[in-house]
């Protein structure tokens, strides 16, 4: 099957027209033409409806979009263990990370990344933890930076991950080191959404805890949450991920049974595709960075210590 009328039907069932497409793809219009009903006649089904003033998907397009997807992105895999054999320098690496593990640990490394391998173009995906093993197993991500726990996919450990309590100043518990989920029982609480990992952690621990806590807002924005609990509106809930600029609250880890609240991160990615050298030489230094900083390292030292988990021997690419 010819790759080129397959990376043409794709184009111009996503730009809506062949003149778009064509373009994009840097051909002329009747080459590009040319290109789709060569791939109908190979296919034997019609992909668009002609003859409306713009291309339409037929619902057999419509199927067979999805399936060219996934084929060009096994191409793509193709080439890219091609490249990492015959160099490795270049390519271009998907990451997906939460946006404050992209602010906070990602942004910071990247600038000397690119000093040191220019070849090498970091595209990021955002979203949060709990989308990050859908992004892998799609193939829509090489690499996400997620807790520990899933064992469907190889990894390596990054740095622990604490949840934390960001609250005012004059609120009765900032003046403890740590803050026991059970003290959350006659709060106003201020919540990242579902999707994010250290939501789960809380909401499980409240689960065993027996309480029930009165959220006042729920955001897939931290630093929203920062500032209303700056303002006496309730106590934030954010992971120790989240790079915490204002100076009006005060931040304290969360504990249960005396044990803190969290989890190690790891940088994850599908043990059923290659991962090119440049991806891997990422890793190496990524955690080397991580090793040496990381968000909240100033607001933990109070807290009990994460154990560091034993990652099983299909994981750990240490």
């Amino acid at each position: 099957m010819n790759l080129r009328a397959l990376r043409m039907f794709v184009a111009t069932a996503e730009a809506g027209g062949l003149g778009r497409a064509s373009t994009r793809l840097h051909l002329s219009q009747p080459a590009a033409s040319r290109q789709l009903h060569a791939l109908e006649a190979e296919l034997g089904v019609p992909l668009f409806h002609r003859g409306l003033g713009k291309l339409q998907l037929t619902a057999e397009g419509a199927d067979l979009l999805r399936q060219s997807h996934q084929l060009l992105r096994a191409a793509e895999a193709l080439r890219d263990r091609a490249r990492s054999l015959s160099a490795g320098d270049a390519g271009t690496l998907r990451v997906a990370a939460t946006p404050h593990v992209i602010a906070g640990v990602l942004a910071p490394f990247l600038a000397a990344h690119r000093r040191r391998h220019p070849a090498v173009e970091i595209e990021l995906v955002e979203g949060g933890a709990a989308q990050q093993p859908q992004r892998l197993a799609s193939g829509d991500a090489q690499l996400a930076i997620m807790p520990v726990g899933d064992d469907r996919f190889d990894g390596r450990l990054l740095y622990p991950v604490y949840a934390l309590a960001a609250l005012s100043k004059s609120h009765a518990l900032s003046r403890q080191r740590v803050i026991d989920i059970t003290q959350f029982a006659d709060e106003s609480t201020l919540l990242l959404r579902r999707e994010f990992g250290s939501r789960r952690w809380f909401d499980a621990a409240c689960e065993i805890a027996h309480i029930k806590v009165r959220v006042r807002l729920e955001s897939a924005a931290p630093e929203t949450l920062i500032e209303l609990a700056a303002a006496g509106y309730g106590i934030a809930v954010i992971p120790s991920t989240v790079v915490i600029r204002s100076e009006s609250v005060k931040v304290v880890p969360l504990v249960q049974h005396g044990k803190a609240l969290g989890r190690w991160s790891m940088a994850a990615w599908d043990r059923q595709r290659h991962l090119p050298r440049y991806a891997r030489q990422f890793l190496d230094e990524l955690i080397a960075h991580a090793g040496r900083t990381y968000p909240g390292k100033a607001h933990i030292r109070h807290a009990p210590r994460l154990p560091k988990p034993v990652l099983t021997s299909s994981t750990a690419q240490q």
